[in-house]
C-alpha cells in the first residue's frame, strides 16, 4: 500500500511540473474591432499632438491611434511603403491607459503618388516592450489592420500578453 502511495504521490508531482501556471494556460487576448477616420473634434488628446493622422478605435480596443510617419515611398509598381511610430490613447477592459507602437503600411494604389484609389492595404503594429501605462502597463504583443476598401474603415485583430 505505501508503494501505491508513494507512486501515486510522484505521478501527481509529476503532473503538476508539466501543467502550466493558470497565467500562463490562459496565453495572449486575442483582440479585433475596426477601425476608422475620426470626425472634426474627435482624437485630439495630448498625447496624440503633432500626429500626422489618427483613426479612432473600436471593438475591444477603445480609444485613438495616433499615428506619426517616419518615412514614405512609392514605387514604381504604384505599392506604397510606409514605417514609423504610434500611440494609443483609450480603454481595454474597462480600465483606461495607453502604449507604443512601430508600424509598417503596405499598400497598392492606382495613383500612389496622390493616394488615390486604393486597391489593398494592411499595416502591422508591433506593440514597443515596456510602453504601456495603466491598463496597458508591461503589455506585448501586436496589432494588424487590413484595410476595406469598399467600407471605407480598417478591421483589426491581435494579441495582447
Amino acid at each position: 500500500m505505501k508503494r501505491f502511495a508513494f507512486l501515486s504521490v510522484a505521478i501527481l508531482a509529476l503532473l503538476a511540473l508539466a501543467v502550466p501556471s493558470p497565467a500562463f494556460a490562459r496565453g495572449a487576448a486575442q483582440i479585433s474591432g475596426i477601425a476608422y477616420w475620426p470626425n472634426a473634434g474627435e482624437c485630439i488628446d495630448p498625447e496624440g499632438a503633432g500626429a500626422d493622422y489618427s483613426v479612432i478605435m473600436t471593438g475591444d480596443l477603445s480609444g485613438c491611434l495616433y499615428t506619426f510617419v517616419e518615412t514614405g515611398v512609392c514605387s514604381p509598381g504604384e505599392v506604397y511603403n510606409e514605417t514609423g511610430n504610434e500611440i494609443f490613447v483609450g480603454q481595454y477592459n474597462g480600465g483606461s491607459g495607453t502604449f507604443r507602437t512601430t508600424y509598417r503600411f503596405t499598400a497598392k494604389y492606382a495613383d500612389c503618388v496622390s493616394f488615390v484609389g486604393e486597391v489593398v492595404g494592411r499595416c502591422k503594429h508591433p506593440i514597443i516592450v515596456d510602453s504601456g501605462r495603466g491598463i496597458f502597463e508591461g503589455v506585448t504583443g501586436r496589432l494588424d489592420l487590413k484595410d476595406d476598401v469598399v467600407a471605407g474603415n480598417f478591421p483589426y485583430s491581435g494579441h495582447l500578453r
